[in-house]
C-alpha cells in the first residue's frame, strides 16, 4: 500500500473534527465516514475509550488546532467487552508481581461505554465550550454506524 503524500495539507483538520476510536485495525475511519487525509484528528487506542490520555490530546486538539466537534466511535465485538478490569489486573500482577496503575476501561456494552464517554466529555473542563459531542457504535460485520444518544439529546 503506497503511503498518502500530505505536501500541501495544512496541520489544522480541515473540518475542525476530531475522531475517537478503537485501535482494531479492522476499522478504516476514513472510509467509515468517506474522508480524505487532512480533515480529521484520529485518536486510537484500546476500546475507543476515553482517558485521561485521551482528553488531553482533544484539548490540545481544539485548543492549538481548532477543532471543535468530537465523535466517539466503539464496536461491536470489542475486545474490551471479553474481561473486566479487575481480571486483567489480577493477571498482569500474577504475571508481573505489580498491579498496573492505569485501568483497561473494560466494558460490557459499547452503547453504554459510549452514552458514558459523551456525558464525561460534555462535561470536560478543558475542552472548548461550544464543543459538539456525537457517539456511535460500529457494527463491525456490515460496518454500519449507529448513533447513541443520552437523555435529554433532541431525538434526531
Amino acid at each position: 500500500m503506497a503511503a498518502a503524500n500530505a505536501r500541501g495539507v495544512a496541520v489544522p483538520p480541515s473540518l475542525g473534527t476530531a475522531v475517537v476510536t478503537c485501535m482494531d485495525s479492522r476499522i478504516d475511519v476514513f472510509a467509515l465516514f468517506g474522508l480524505a487525509l487532512g480533515e480529521v484528528h484520529v485518536l486510537r487506542n484500546a476500546g475507543g475509550v476515553v482517558t485521561d490520555d485521551v482528553v488531553r490530546s482533544l484539548t490540545i486538539s481544539q485548543r492549538k488546532l481548532r477543532t471543535r466537534d468530537i465523535i466517539v466511535v466503539q464496536h461491536s465485538g470489542c475486545g474490551l467487552a471479553t474481561f473486566t478490569d479487575h481480571q486483567f489486573t489480577e493477571e498482569l500482577a500474577e504475571e508481573t508481581g505489580r498491579r498496573p496503575q492505569w485501568r483497561t476501561h473494560a466494558f460490557d456494552s459499547p452503547e453504554t461505554s459510549v452514552r458514558r464517554d459523551i456525558v464525561q466529555l460534555r462535561h470536560e473542563t478543558f475542552l472548548h465550550p461550544d464543543t459538539v459531542v456525537r457517539g456511535f457504535v460500529l457494527d463491525i460485520d456490515n460496518f454500519r454506524l449507529q448513533e447513541v444518544f443520552v437523555a435529554g439529546d433532541d431525538a434526531r
